[in-house]
């Protein structure tokens, strides 16, 4: 086996399989779910949610419990253990029961909220492919107070990377950047205080990742896609955006094609920050 290659099993959900699993939970019960809708520079998610939620579904929110304070390791940096830990087990996240995550369509921060369970040690964690968006069922105005669950973070369940570790798989693996291509070739730069990439990194925008319709291409359209850019090849895979949020949809879009990639967490927005490290600008490096 390859070393990137993953054996979990599918890490999304459609929203037909979601609702058959809601109408007749197995025997592991039916799944938590968690709404994270959020959108980078957009309005608060939680007015969204309480206009309209799948039924039983408890509000997340992303900066405020996915995240920890914006600073130096960048504008979404892991958040502290025992706030992310409170959050989901108010949110009745139990060890053995499974959890659905889901945002507005974008996929984002659904991505992030299955990235952060599954590397705090949490089994059987799934996105809904497209979001609310594809949801074809009821919406509910009732806001769950669930019995508290049982989860305790428990690092190291998913590949993480510093600025350093980036660097290095850079250099010797494939190190992606998930940004829009013209923030990775520093042609604009909205947000950071520099604009290019981490030298030695290729451009993969999570756009290629789905299709029109906001929901991830089939697999072998993923691993397609992922081959051309070199990561079947490549001994170690490591992703990374502007501040790691859009990063673990691309590293979704890898597990759900069976490969294995590391998150910088930190990402662009850490990077960027100190003047010592390099900084590259223009097309990928060939």
């Amino acid at each position: 086996m390859k070393p990137n290659a993953s054996t979990d099993s599918n890490p999304l959900v459609s929203p037909a399989d979601l609702a058959a699993e809601l109408a007749a939970p197995g025997p592991g019960g039916a799944p938590v779910l968690l709404d994270v809708r959020w959108e980078l520079g957009g309005p608060p998610g939680r007015p969204a949610y309480e206009a309209g939620h799948l039924p039983g579904a408890v509000y997340v929110d992303l900066d405020a419990e996915l995240a920890g304070e914006p600073g130096p390791r960048g504008r979404h940096p892991l958040p502290d253990l025992a706030v992310f830990g409170a959050a989901m087990r108010a949110a009745g996240v139990s060890a053995g029961t499974p959890v659905v995550v889901y945002d507005g369509g974008q996929g984002w921060a659904a991505a992030r909220a299955w990235w952060l369970l599954r590397w705090a040690g949490h089994p059987d964690v799934r996105v809904l492919d497209g979001g609310l968006a594809a949801w074809r069922g009821e919406l509910s105005l009732d806001v769950p107070r669930p019995a508290p669950g049982d989860f305790r973070p428990v690092p190291g369940g998913l590949p993480l990377l510093d600025a350093d570790g980036a660097a290095a798989v850079a250099r010797s693996g494939l190190l992606l950047d998930a940004r829009a291509g013209e923030r990775y070739r520093g042609e604009v730069e909205p947000i950071d205080p520099v604009a290019g990439h981490v030298p030695g990194a290729v451009s993969a925008p999570t756009s290629g990742n789905v299709g029109p319709d906001g929901r991830f291409l089939p697999v072998e359209a993923l691993e397609a896609r992922f081959k051309e850019l070199g990561v079947l090849d490549a001994p170690e895979v490591g992703v990374y955006c502007g501040s790691g949020v859009s990063a673990a949809h691309e590293v979704l879009a890898m597990e759900a094609a069976g490969i294995r990639a590391a998150l910088y967490a930190g990402s662009w927005s850490e990077w960027s920050r100190d003047p010592s490290r390099p900084v590259a600008t223009g097309p990928d490096r060939g």
